[in-house]
């Protein structure tokens, strides 16, 4: 019973404080768990994504150094670009994102390669028809 104006408690043991210290511990994990699980999520649906970037080179002459110089600097940006992981200290993103970039530059060698050969030899491309594709996946 309760006595006029002092409200009734039960006075709580040590047993049920400690369950309730406990349940706390528990509580603070699961939300540090679903943080932590929120902030990888967009970073594994980035990498499950395939995005590419088309690299013009239409206005360079390839038969020169100075053209191909170019056009490999526009195939470096590109692979920044479709690669782009947010900057950040954790060497792990940072080793993804300059994996990506060595990739998709690789990727590109071949068609980089062709274009080159293709000016060497004096071939006529069309305006549309000279770019290639940086992917990155």
């Amino acid at each position: 019973m309760a006595t006029r104006g002092v409200p009734f408690t039960i006075p709580s043991s040590p047993a049920s404080q400690k369950g309730r210290r406990e349940m706390l511990k528990i509580i603070s994990a699961c939300a540090a768990l679903l943080v932590a699980s929120a902030l990888v999520v967009p970073t594994v649906s980035q990498a499950a994504e395939s995005s590419s970037i088309r690299v013009s080179y239409a206005d360079l002459n390839l038969a020169s150094k100075v053209g191909q110089r170019t056009l490999e600097r526009r195939i470096h940006g590109a692979a920044r670009t479709v690669c782009e992981i947010e900057d950040s200290k954790e060497l792990a993103l940072a080793a993804a994102a300059s994996g990506c970039r060595s990739d998709a530059v690789a990727r590109a060698k071949p068609a980089y390669e062709a274009a080159v050969a293709g000016a060497r030899r004096g071939t006529v491309t069309v305006l549309d028809a000279a770019a290639l594709i940086v992917t990155a996946q």
